[in-house]
């Protein structure tokens, strides 16, 4: 027997697939399908921003076997399953946007961006010096695929990268460090880069002893998970003046009104876009495609995190 495929795009959009599949199509937008065809549903593609009606619907789901996550990270979804459902993720269809918004921020945050806009918006010309990205040293934590599309980026701008992940090895473009070395590395680097799941190792791992070893003006540019920082730490040393941050997450998040880090010295905050982009859909029906084609024919599933 087919399995049951409830997804967030209709077949005819994902295109490429073979006659016969047992699809059901709900982007969490209005009522679902009915409990009678939910029944069956084997396979879940959660929405990519899902609401908390598509969570909701998990316990709704008796004959679930497999959750299909659009996202990289899926901290927040684990929670909400049932022991013995198989979470796929989605490594690799955000590594060109989100290392994009990385190079945005980065370039935007040492070079002054935001103080200029607003010198526009008042009409105040302000010729400053500001510090380039050439010859700096920009450190990669969760050097992924990622981190390793972020390099190829940061490649033409004449600086150095530091790689480290959970363990050492060697990568296509050099060395990585393994998480043990990090304190070592942290004094060297002028740009760090977070990109780390949310796991109970990487919680707060920016807290206040990581960031006292950073150097003075180093740049923390965080677009992985809000909680992989202290925020307390963070906001004492951008409010010393000592740090530079651009945060693509928060802790909390959404950042509510009023919260101190809106109105922090030299920080610049994005509302958790590094995902959300032109490139995201063509990569995410790709895919789609390749897991339902994989199921289809009884095969395993790429990206197995659980």
């Amino acid at each position: 027997m087919n399995p049951r495929f409830l997804l967030p795009y209709p077949p005819e959009q994902i295109g490429g697939l073979p006659a016969g599949l047992d699809l059901l199509v709900w982007d969490d937008e209005g009522e679902p399908p009915p409990q009678r065809e939910l029944d069956g549903v084997e396979f879940f593609c959660l929405p990519y921003m899902r609401h908390p009606a598509a969570l909701a619907l998990l316990p709704r789901l008796p004959a679930l076997r497999t959750v299909q996550t659009l996202t990289a990270g899926t901290d927040d979804v684990l929670p909400h399953l049932p022991p013995g459902v198989r979470v796929c993720n989605a490594r690799g269809l955000h590594d060109a946007s989100t290392a994009e918004l990385a190079m945005t921020l980065i370039l935007a945050s040492l070079r002054g961006i935001p103080g200029f806009v607003r010198r526009q918006a008042e009409e105040f010309w302000d010729q400053t010096f500001q510090p380039a990205l050439a010859d700096r040293t920009v450190l990669v934590i969760g050097y992924g695929s990622i981190g390793a599309a972020l390099e190829a980026r940061l490649a033409p701008f004449e600086c150095d990268v530091l790689r480290v992940a959970r363990t050492a090895r060697e990568s296509a473009h050099g060395p990585v460090h393994g998480i043990a070395e990090l304190p070592g590395l942290l004094p060297a680097a002028d740009v760090v880069v977070l990109l780390t799941p949310l796991t109970p190792e990487t919680r707060h791992l920016v807290d206040a002893d990581f960031l006292a070893r950073l150097k003075q003006d180093a740049l923390l540019v965080n677009v992985a998970r809000g909680p992989v920082v202290d925020t307390a730490a963070l906001l004492a040393e951008l409010e010393s003046g000592r740090l530079r941050a651009a945060l693509d997450v928060t802790d909390p998040e959404p950042l509510p009104a009023g919260h101190p880090l809106w109105r922090a010295p030299n920080t610049l905050i994005t509302p958790h876009v590094g995902g959300p982009s032109s490139a995201f859909l063509p990569r995410a029906l790709r895919l789609l495609r390749s897991q339902l084609l994989r199921a289809h024919a009884g095969e395993p599933l790429a990206n197995v995190v659980r």
